[in-house]
């Protein structure tokens, strides 16, 4: 079979102005980035904003493991497959980030023949969304530091600084640096940091605004240092808004694209799930509520993290309320999970199905605890057993929900009819009682242990001294009344990622804790996870590469 980059290089596509016909969008409100890609104006928005909402189905997942989940595929597959249904659908995706593209994970895109395109184009520079959040992100430290050297009127105290600089790559040598080094017309020397675009408080601003002037004032709300008495100073403090929503302006505003079948797709903003809130945009969200009747969105990496944020940050700020939730697994998972190593994912193994499933059965009751019907999915493989897919659809059966197979990898809609019907028969049957998790009046230690006890399994949550003192700091500052994002790795339910399936009585450690007052949450860093990735030891940018028709080769 063909690689995902030479199915999509080979596909068809339609002039990006007839697929907006097909979900209403007049071609007065796009501006074109080429013939295969759009910025939909806001001119649209009003137009439609008074309109009924469509239906809102979560696609989310198992952990992620290295057999592979297919998320972006199912949710790209289940979009392309109402559409044979003669269900009018849209799929909200978010924009892949370059760290993981030449890094480890690959791309954001989907694969096989359920995938959106243009693909290369979207994994790489798309419409420079990511690269004006960068600018601005460094516009706001560049007058930071500007402001210290040319006489500091505000007593920033250096060593109180906790804005940091970022750039979309994955590059550990930035994680700690010196700046300021030289004369002392080159600055103040102080102790800095990078960290990855997509960790950017600004990439969670972009991604929650509903409009300029709520951008604008999240923008404002940002802390960006304390002063030596210990008061808080904001990007408004600077006078840094402005510029900074000039940078913004466009990339506030959703891009159009489409799927190899042509089904529309709204891909925008792109925040990690492991170190941030992990959901695309809310305007891309409502917009297509407001467009189709089944909106088919995902959130990043397991249940565990970008599921639990879109229940808990995304939905309560954008007053949201998924319908279904379609939940990935794939027996090559599970058969990891439960102990099987790599090479041998293919041999049929009912044992290890049996201690790995125990991952799935978590995620289940997590999403349970939202109130929202679940539907399993398993992304088929040419390797499964009948013997293995019985187990599961048993399994699944037992715990109350409903079951598909996914074959869209390889059939794209097609593969996926059972699936999208089994969930417009779940949306139509059984209602969604939908509700966060915690309430805002919960404290923020109160917050962080009922999402580690009750979605990840801890059996408590400790705390570190200088973690402790921000916690004590921050609701000092009225803030305790937001809700936590926890930055948690993404391969374990626990906070040690070597720890696979469905561990019990542990503990989760939280070292530092801060808040983002623009985005409105407060982060919690938990074990060891890192706000700037690392490349592996052969980064996928080593197989990347251009032939002489300017055609990009290796890119998955």
């Amino acid at each position: 079979m063909k690689s995902d980059i030479e199915i999509a290089l080979d596909a068809k596509l339609e002039p990006i102005q007839k697929v907006a016909q097909k979900v209403g969008i007049e071609e007065e409100e796009l501006d074109l980035y080429g013939r295969y890609k759009a910025k939909i104006t806001d001119a649209l928005w009003e137009r439609i904003k008074d309109r009924p909402d469509g239906k809102l189905i979560l696609v989310t997942a198992i952990n992620p493991t290295p057999a592979g989940e297919g998320k972006t595929t199912t949710t790209v597959g289940l979009g392309q497959a109402m559409d044979h249904l003669g269900k009018k659908a849209i799929i909200a995706l978010r924009e892949p980030s370059l760290g993981p593209c030449f890094g480890l994970k690959g791309g954001a895109a989907g694969g096989g023949y359920a995938q959106v395109v243009p693909m290369d184009e979207l994994n790489l520079h798309f419409t420079g969304d990511f690269h004006a959040i960068t600018s601005a992100n460094n516009l706001l430290a560049a007058m930071l530091d500007n402001h210290i050297q040319q006489g500091n009127s505000l007593r920033i105290d250096p060593k109180q600084i906790v804005w940091k600089r970022c750039v979309d790559m994955n590059d550990r040598v930035l994680r700690n640096i010196t700046v300021g080094l030289g004369r002392k017309a080159d600055g103040v020397t102080r102790e800095d940091h990078f960290i990855i675009t997509v960790a950017s408080e600004i990439m969670a601003v972009l991604c929650l605004a509903d409009s300029i002037r709520d951008l604008k004032e999240r923008l404002g709300k940002i802390i960006v240092a304390y002063t030596y008495e210990s008061e808080p100073v904001t990007a408004k403090d600077l006078n840094a808004v402005g510029a900074m929503t000039a940078l913004l302006k466009d990339a506030l505003r959703p891009n159009l694209v489409q799927t190899l079948e042509h089904t529309p797709a709204l891909v925008h903003g792109g925040p990690f799930a492991n170190i941030a809130h992990g959901c695309n945009s809310i305007r891309a969200t409502k917009t297509a509520l407001k467009l189709a009747d089944y909106t088919i969105t995902e959130a990043g990496f397991g249940a565990d993290l970008g599921a639990e944020k879109f229940m808990d940050i995304k939905c309560r700020m954008g007053n949201l309320k998924p319908d279904a939730i379609v939940l990935v697994a794939t027996i090559r998972a599970l058969k990891y999970n439960g102990g099987v190593p790599v090479k041998d994912l293919a041999v049929e193994n009912v044992d290890a199905l049996k201690k790995g499933i125990v991952n799935l059965e978590k995620h289940i009751e997590n999403v349970a605890q939202f109130g929202v019907p679940c539907v399993v999915t398993l992304n088929q493989f040419v390797s499964d057993t009948q013997a293995e897919l019985d187990f599961v659809e048993s399994f699944c059966k037992e715990h109350g929900c409903e079951f598909a197979l996914s074959q869209v990898w390889e059939k794209g809609g097609e593969g996926g009819i059972e699936l999208a019907q089994k969930v417009v028969d779940t949306i139509e049957q059984k209602e969604s009682h939908f509700h966060c998790l915690y309430e805002d009046s919960c404290s923020l230690t109160e917050k962080m242990e009922m999402i580690a006890k009750k979605i990840y399994g801890a059996k408590e949550v400790i705390l570190e001294p200088a973690a402790r003192q921000q916690v004590e700091r921050i609701e000092s500052l009225g803030f305790g009344s937001l809700p936590v994002c926890m930055a948690k790795n993404q391969y374990s339910l626990s906070d040690d990622k070597s720890v696979l399936g469905r561990p019990k009585d542990f503990p989760i450690h939280i070292r530092d804790v801060y808040v983002s007052a623009g985005a409105g949450f407060v982060v919690a860093i938990t074990g060891t996870i890192m706000t700037m990735p690392g490349l592996p030891k052969v980064p996928a940018a080593e197989q990347v590469d251009v032939d002489d028709e300017g055609r990009i080769t290796g890119l998955f």
